[in-house]
């Protein structure tokens, strides 16, 4: 119904592989639809932590390249990416992404409530793997982490040539007048947020 009685244009985002069923049906759509699948990591061990029951990284990869092959305009989030996604993962991430020729890649650090915190490093140490919670034991370290996390993405998409489709989200509690305070230049910093959080993405001509 949308597709035949609107003009409306649709975003789809999933996790789940089980969306090649519907491939024929989004490609009907031609420029009005933008498929897009979460993919925070390559790391299949870092997902089963932060996303147990969620389908791997590799999968998702695996689905998003079927999805170009067969014509689909593609979107990705890289989102929320962990504190163990270092720049060698967040690289190897945005590469992958690249190949696929997304249209926008959005991208968000993760902002985890502190009572799941003790849920997910008891599941580490079960995986016998180790994390980085450390970053989610006070608000300021969270935000200096995603402050981090946000520049550390805008600067590897750089290198891997994708920056004019990258689209940072930033947290609103980023723009406070503590954490601009922080950073060695507060007035090009709270730039920086205003430009991230007005930019409007991208859509398939």
């Amino acid at each position: 119904m949308i597709r035949d009685r609107s003009t409306l244009n649709v975003r789809i985002l999933t996790r789940s592989p089980l969306a090649r069923a519907d491939f024929d049906l989004f490609k009907s759509f031609g420029p009005r639809l933008l498929f897009g699948m979460s993919l925070p990591t390559l790391r299949n061990d870092l997902s089963k932590i932060y996303e147990p029951k969620a389908p791997a990284p590799s999968q998702r990869l695996a689905t998003l390249r079927a999805a170009h092959e067969a014509g689909l305009n593609i979107y990705v989030a890289v989102a929320p990416t962990y504190p163990e996604c270092d720049e060698t993962d967040l690289r190897a991430t945005l590469q992958a992404v690249a190949e696929i020729k997304s249209v926008t890649i959005f991208h968000e650090p993760i902002n985890i409530r502190a009572e799941n915190v003790e849920r997910i490093q008891t599941h580490a140490d079960e995986l016998g793997v180790a994390l980085k919670t450390d970053v989610f034991e006070s608000r300021e370290r969270w935000q200096d982490y995603a402050v981090n996390a946000l520049q550390t993405v805008g600067r590897l998409a750089a290198e891997v040539g994708v920056a004019d489709r990258l689209h940072l989200w930033p947290d609103k509690s980023l723009g406070s007048v503590s954490v601009a305070n922080r950073m060695p230049k507060p007035q090009e910093y709270l730039r920086w947020l205003r430009k991230s959080w007005s930019r409007i993405s991208e859509w398939p001509r």
